[in-house]
């Protein structure tokens, strides 16, 4: 996991070169984020199906409760 600064340095040097490229680049970059965010979605789906197919998990995990920890956890991986 990076640190605060060492995310915000990344950030910066990725914002410069987004800033340098073409417009069918940055067409790309998009279509591979939104791709990435569609596999991240999938696998979160994939892992509250397995949780809840478990017999003892499905009588105890509220959706509500699974949705907040699927958003702890993606805050965790993009930090």
């Amino acid at each position: 996991m990076k640190s605060e600064r060492d995310r915000e340095e990344l950030i910066n040097e990725i914002n410069l070169l987004l800033h340098q490229a073409y417009d069918s680049t940055l067409d790309e970059i998009y279509a591979l984020l939104k791709r990435i965010e569609a596999e991240e979605d999938e696998n979160d789906l994939r892992a509250y199906h397995a949780a809840k197919s478990d017999v003892e998990n499905n009588s105890s995990i509220a959706w509500e409760d699974v949705k907040k920890e699927i958003a702890n956890e993606r805050k965790k991986n993009v930090a």
